[in-house]
């Protein structure tokens, strides 16, 4: 098992060209934190199970993923994570961002505000993918500089497919797909906040992406 707690007496500069790289392609803040920092809450799962559309709808989701006990088994076999804070570039009216998912499907919704819940919904989609592709370069790169049991973790959930192959229960694109950090039961805001970075959340106008990949 690694020390997660020598990260830095290591070599305090040893992830430098992780958070460069995570700059260069669009971050606008990134951070180095012990693995065992990470908050991880078994409670976090009841967003997924309660309300969430894709519970049960894709296999980056519970309940096809890890599960909170088993992820911190796993946590523990880590080294250090990376926080990646990017800048979103879509915005919304804080209307609907404070309640996205109700204006999508209540019948009863304003038809305005259901009309640009869908469209930021979509939007937010091809935003995730242009961040997911960033933090699966992130990963390639942490690979191939020898930490081979990187992993990235994904803004939201997972978009590549238009229907998850559920049927068969085979992923259609196991190289991109990642599961979003909630999913395991990391509470990313809690895990943030500790880490002196800041997020809006619920949020205003546009979201705070951050991301998480683990190095080791």
């Amino acid at each position: 098992m690694n020390d997660s707690t020598n990260i830095s007496k290591k070599d305090p500069d040893e992830f430098d060209f992780l958070v460069k790289l995570a700059i260069n392609l669009g971050a606008v803040e990134a951070k180095v934190i012990p693995a065992n920092d990470i908050v991880v809450e078994n409670r976090v799962l009841l967003k997924c199970t309660a309300g969430c559309p894709s519970y049960r709808k894709k296999l980056t989701c519970p309940p096809f993923v890890p599960t909170v006990e088993e992820f911190r088994k796993m946590l523990k076999e880590y080294r250090a994570a990376l926080l990646v804070k990017f800048d979103a570039k879509i915005e919304t009216d804080d209307e609907v961002g404070r309640s996205l998912l109700r204006h999508k499907f209540d019948e009863s919704a304003p038809k305005k505000l259901k009309e640009n819940a869908i469209k930021f919904l979509s939007d937010w989609d091809k935003e995730k993918h242009r961040i997911n592709l960033a933090m699966l370069e992130l990963e390639k790169t942490a690979f191939n500089q020898g930490y081979t049991f990187a992993l990235g973790f994904r803004s939201g959930s997972c978009s590549l497919c238009k229907e998850c192959n559920i049927r068969e229960g085979i992923c259609l694109h196991p190289s991109m797909s990642r599961y979003p950090e909630h999913a395991v039961g990391v509470n990313i805001k809690k895990t943030i906040e500790n880490a002196g970075m800041t997020i809006s959340f619920p949020f205003q106008k546009k979201p705070d992406p951050i991301v998480l990949l683990l190095i080791d």
